[in-house]
This record gives C-alpha cells, structure tokens and sequence, in this order.
C-alpha cells in the first residue's frame, strides 16, 4: 500500500482516522482531528479516499441518483410469488427509541442497553416461537451491528443482512429455528 504524507488515513483495528505527517521506514506517523499524535505500523493503515459521509448517501434509498438509475431499468416481474403470512419482529435499537433522555448516558451504557434489549428480544421471540426478528441499527460506525453479531453468535440462529429496499444498510434480520414439539 502506497501511503504518503497529507494522505488520509483510518487505523484498521481502531476507531481513529488522521493525516499522515511523517514516515520512517515502515512507521507511520499520523495525527487525528483533535491533535494527537500516533505512531503506526503502514500494515495497520488504511488509506482513505472518500469519506464515510460522502458514501452513505448513496446507501441512502431515497437517494435522486438511485432513484434515477431504477427508473431506467425498471424491475422485472417475478415468476415466483410469495404467499407465506410469515410474522416478522421488528425491533428498533436506536437509543432515542429506546429511552426517553441519554442525558447522563454514556456510550458504552447505549450499547449496553440496546444490547440487553437484543438479548430480551431475542429470548422473548425463541419463548413465543416467533421465527423472525428484524433489529434495525442504523449504519454509524458499525459498533453496535458488530456487538449485535456477537451477541447473536451464542444463538441456535442464522442472521444476515436484512432487505436492502426496506431497510437499506442499517438492519440484521434473524431467523430462529424453531423444535416442532
């Protein structure tokens, strides 16, 4: 990887993200936004050549230059149909859904209450039988979606990605299997 001075750069193992300003050898010398100064292995970096902001809004459904390129190519018919009358849990997991204030609620208490909230949901749909949940997360810096994955992990279920077109980038939808007894 060619990084250079003035690059910008996102640790990989790291929430930081700076401007290189200085290399020794393999030694990367960068600064983040508030002033600090970090010393890194090249391998370690990764280069940054468009912003977070700037890609999520073509993750954005509701975005004209999306909308434009579907209208072009309108969607062909299925042949197959769906006629399953499937129940889905929805679950919202943003913190404003799930608490009146975050006054005097840090981040790790969020992602421990949207956590827990998981958890509860998650053994409630497993004690009802209900064979679906949609967690809807949000995009953001992707803490609480790889937390939520690893909590999922110690379940006997699948999860993926959820529906683009009604989610978009920001939900896992669950499948729990379900003993017939």
């Amino acid at each position: 990887m060619c990084i250079e001075i003035g690059h910008k750069v996102a640790v990989l193992d790291d929430v930081l993200k700076g401007k290189v300003i200085n290399i020794i050898g393999d030694e990367v010398t960068i600064e983040t936004t508030d002033g600090m100064i970090f010393n890194f292995n090249s391998s370690e970096l990764v280069h940054i050549e468009i912003e977070q902001h700037e890609l999520s809004k073509f993750s954005d459904i509701n975005n004209s230059l999306l909308k434009d390129k579907l209208s072009q190519n309108p969607p062909k018919k299925s042949l197959f149909k769906n006629n399953k009358k499937e129940v889905v849990f929805e679950v919202d997991l943003h913190i404003n859904k799930l608490t009146k204030s975050i006054k005097n609620i840090d981040n790790c208490d969020m992602l421990h209450l949207q956590l827990d909230t998981a958890k509860n949901k998650i053994e409630f749909a497993i004690s009802k039988k209900i064979s679906k949940i949609v967690f809807i997360h949000g995009i953001g810096e992707g803490v609480l979606k790889s937390e939520l994955h690893r909590l999922l992990k110690k379940y006997p279920i699948k999860f993926y990605d959820a529906s683009y077109k009604k989610y978009g980038l920001g939900a896992t939808e669950v499948y729990i299997f379900q003993n017939s007894n």
